[in-house]
């Protein structure tokens, strides 16, 4: 078996048992109680759907796509306050975009996933003494 050489965008969306995700361009869709199980699942599904074809699927295909409310769902350790402050935005707006009242242009939900991805790194650097 091949590695896979593509990236694979799976959209995912909250319901009332858990999340589901999906891909635009396969005809592969799963499910899973919380983003942990549905990412393993995902990674399942790709895997016998590319089964036959020789490649195996593997994390480093997968880009995950959520909206900004359900992302603030899952990660509730992220306040949105504190981000909006990092990132140099209003609470409020982001607040808004959180709750869904407004929806950000592409710049906006640009900038606040890079202000996410640069606090991810920084824990991701931490060290304990």
């Amino acid at each position: 078996m091949k590695p896979l050489k593509k990236n694979i965008h799976i959209v995912v969306e909250c319901t009332d048992t858990g999340y589901s995700a999906y891909t635009t361009d396969l005809p592969v869709f799963t499910t899973g109680k919380d983003v942990r199980e549905l990412y393993q699942h995902v990674l399942e599904a790709l895997n016998l759907y590319y089964y036959d074809k020789g490649f195996v699927v593997t994390e480093r295909n997968l880009k995950l796509q959520l909206d900004l409310q359900q992302f603030f769902q899952y990660y509730r350790v992220l306040n949105a306050s504190f981000l909006a402050h990092r990132i140099g935005m209003s609470p409020s707006l982001l607040s808004q975009y959180v709750r869904g009242l407004k929806k950000p242009s592409a710049r906006q939900t640009r900038r606040i996933l890079e202000g996410i991805q640069r606090i991810g790194k920084e824990l991701a650097d931490l060290q304990f003494i």
